[in-house]
């Protein structure tokens, strides 16, 4: 009897280690769901050479020192947020980037190559426009939220931001070892006190993928004065930018 015990408990301790190895070798899978093509047609797309890849960008150009950068979700087309974004920001060229792996670009996406591709973006800007509004949205906020911590971002926008995608993994999969597991690991939390741009916050009241409380805790952790939270009613997650709500929020970094 001992013995079978000794046997079954082996099985299922074989059984957990694989489970672990598959979720360690497969996680990048379930963060970033990348779209194929493009949906909408830019007025302009240009390509970033950055290390290991070639990236897509969207773009409605505009002359003068204002200008968005907007970095988009686990799973968007950025490009379907041009209009919105052209109708938010009808003063600011728009840069769009598809990351790496996603609908034109090539390489496989990670943070720590997302962070950077976002950095050499910035800069690419820079040297046209002196000011730059950054807008992240779910995934996109852990990268903007670094990217304002080492360039001079004017304005940062987070929509339906989280504060630890460690955090958020952890609930997903209570059973495993998460923390230890994850690679990329979007601490915003970490970096939000050094944000020093002026930074809204932008939360879907039904938001059904982001808990408040990460959210909350994540406001919680910027400087006193530098953060902002504007909560859009009746949405979700995903349905946030359909309420009309949204772009009078966005037009706050104006």
């Amino acid at each position: 009897m001992q013995k079978a015990l000794g046997m079954i408990l082996l099985i299922a301790i074989a059984g957990y280690a694989a489970a672990c190895l598959a979720l360690f070798a497969f996680q990048r899978s379930l963060i970033y769901f990348p779209p194929a093509i493009p949906s909408v047609q830019a007025p302009r797309t240009s390509t970033l050479l950055v290390p290991g890849a070639r990236l897509l960008v969207s773009e409605r150009p505009l002359p003068g020192k204002q200008a968005v950068i907007y970095l988009g979700g686990n799973a968007e087309d950025v490009s379907a947020s041009l209009p919105l974004l052209d109708s938010a920001f009808p003063d600011h060229a728009l840069y769009l980037m598809h990351y790496r792996g996603y609908a034109g670009s090539s390489g496989k996406p990670t943070e720590k190559a997302l962070v950077s591709d976002a950095l050499a973006l910035f800069d690419r800007v820079r040297a046209e426009h002196s000011e730059i509004v950054v807008i992240g949205r779910s995934l996109g906020t852990g990268v903007a939220v670094q990217v304002a911590t080492l360039r001079p971002v004017s304005k940062l926008v987070l929509v339906t931001p989280f504060d630890s995608l460690g955090a958020l993994a952890a609930r997903q999969f209570p059973y495993f070892p998460v923390r230890w597991l994850l690679r990329d690991r979007y601490e915003s939390g970490k970096y939000a006190g050094q944000v020093k741009a002026p930074t809204l916050i932008i939360v879907a009241d039904q938001d059904e993928i982001i808990p408040g409380r990460s959210t909350e805790l994540l406001f919680s952790r910027f400087a006193n004065g530098v953060a902002s939270m504007k909560v859009v009613e009746g949405v979700g997650h995903n349905s946030i930018s359909d309420s009309a709500a949204y772009i009078p929020a966005l037009q706050w970094a104006r």
